[in-house]
């Protein structure tokens, strides 16, 4: 069965969206491009910094609540049904909650042929990404560098401690059908 969906799981900065823009460049078939920052930038402004929605802790911490989550069942949903109408897509995430979040996406997938696949990146890199980058808050790097990966399992990994982007999507490339 031809691949249908690649969702890449990493922390914040380890620099999956990169990884995102390289395999939309060298996979011969366009792809459509989806991220958890999307969907965030994409909140209600009352939603962020709310209980109800979302909430990043001066520690780099993230919590959701039920507005959050209902819309995010949605988007999720959303992205299957393009894919389920033809459209290839890949999806850039940040799995919070390790093997229920990726149970959440393959519960939204099922019929399609997903690729999985997990980014990696060394804390204290992924800690300096973020302080170059300017829009996140200090210390989310670090402490989702591994906890994202814990109890999830996947088709292929990279790791962009010391790989650029552009080797890690052609790692991820030869592995869609």
């Amino acid at each position: 069965m031809t691949t249908q969906v690649i969702v890449l799981n990493g922390g914040s900065s380890s620099g999956k969206s990169g990884i995102v823009r390289c395999l939309q460049e060298i996979l011969p078939d366009p792809w459509l491009a989806f991220g958890v920052d999307d969907f965030v930038d994409a909140l209600p402004a009352k939603l962020q910094g709310s209980d109800a929605g979302i909430t990043f802790e001066a520690d780099g911490g993230v919590s959701v609540g039920p507005e959050f989550s209902a819309l995010d069942a949605a988007w999720t949903e959303g992205i299957a049904a393009m894919a389920r109408a033809g459209a290839r897509v890949i999806v850039d995430d940040v799995f919070l909650g390790g093997p229920a979040s990726r149970q959440r996406w393959q519960r939204a997938l099922a019929g399609l042929a997903v690729l999985w696949v997990g980014v990696r990146c060394d804390g204290a890199v992924a800690a300096g990404r973020e302080i170059a980058r300017g829009d996140r808050v200090r210390g989310m790097a670090a402490s989702q560098a591994q906890l994202v990966h814990e109890g999830v399992g996947y088709d292929v990994e990279v790791d962009t401690t010391h790989s650029e982007s552009l080797d890690c999507a052609r790692a991820i490339a030869a592995r869609v059908d």
